[in-house]
């Protein structure tokens, strides 16, 4: 056989593949189905044995205790430049007494959920990403399986139920860091008292808005253990994949984030007012 008919031969038993809509398009798809196997993988494995108690802990130690500096910085800078921004609008309306409970609701319902999960998941979520992809390209996962080890159970589900519980935590602390700087700024203008200050913060929250903050607390923290180990487990391309990994992943996440506020924000609304 000549090459001639070779070329042939092989022009025709190698059909050409098309996309069904697009490119973009079927490669967006297809990541969205690829992500929907990697949640769904992540439930089963989450409540079958064997339970990695070691590594979950680890990982809980290095979400929660490791991000506790940041967010308590960024908690306490917001809390008192909010106060600042929040007294002259209340002022030209003679409201300035209610500055205490409009910070409170404020932080407690949308800043410390909000910021805490965003800076969490530039810190977590960039760190889960990077690491599990220079696993990934450095052939580490594979061997982890030759040696009898699952690596998604050990290096997946430890993560997201590290940021899952951790997440929540990091925002009390948030919450309550955030009210300590308003309060140090309200009592620098107006010379309220402690008590004063928390009991006019906390008149307006009830357990509506608490369940709120825990809740959406919760699904923020999943999401960013579980986009940030997915782009990590899914790289490819050698070093240059792990900096897109790790990148994609604070993208993705802060993108999933906006758009989980607004649903759940719209979802808990009417019970703020019953």
């Amino acid at each position: 056989m000549g090459f001639a008919e070779s070329a042939v031969m092989n022009t025709v038993t190698t059909p050409v593949s098309k996309p069904v809509i697009s490119k973009k398009l079927d490669g967006f798809f297809s990541d969205v189905y690829d992500l929907f196997k990697f949640v769904t993988q992540f439930f089963k494995d989450a409540f079958a044995p064997p339970y990695e108690f070691k590594e979950t802990i680890r990982q809980c130690y290095i979400v929660g205790y490791k991000s506790l500096p940041l967010v308590t910085v960024t908690a306490f800078i917001t809390g008192m430049v909010f106060t600042d921004h929040s007294r002259p609008p209340l002022a030209d309306f003679g409201a300035s007494s209610w500055l205490p409970s409009f910070t409170g609701i404020a932080i407690i319902k949308a800043l410390a959920p909000l910021i805490t999960s965003l800076i969490c998941a530039g810190k977590v979520g960039s760190r889960m990403g990077a690491e599990l992809g220079s696993m990934k390209v450095s052939e580490q996962i594979d061997a982890m399986e030759v040696s009898a080890v699952d690596p998604y159970r050990f290096l997946v589900v430890t993560r997201v139920i590290a940021t899952t519980f951790m997440i929540p935590l990091l925002v009390i602390c948030s919450a309550m860091i955030g009210l300590m700087g308003s309060f140090i700024n309200v009592y620098s203008h107006e010379q309220t008292s402690f008590n004063l200050f928390f009991y006019e913060a906390f008149s307006k929250i009830g357990y509506a808005e608490i369940t709120s903050t825990i809740i959406r607390s919760i699904v923020f923290g999943f999401t960013i253990g579980i986009i940030g180990c997915y782009k990590g487990f899914t790289t490819t391309k050698g070093t240059e994949g792990v900096g897109k990994a790790a990148n994609s992943a604070v993208v993705l996440i802060m993108l999933w984030i906006f758009i989980e506020e607004i649903v759940l924000v719209n979802f808990f609304n009417p019970f703020y007012y019953e």
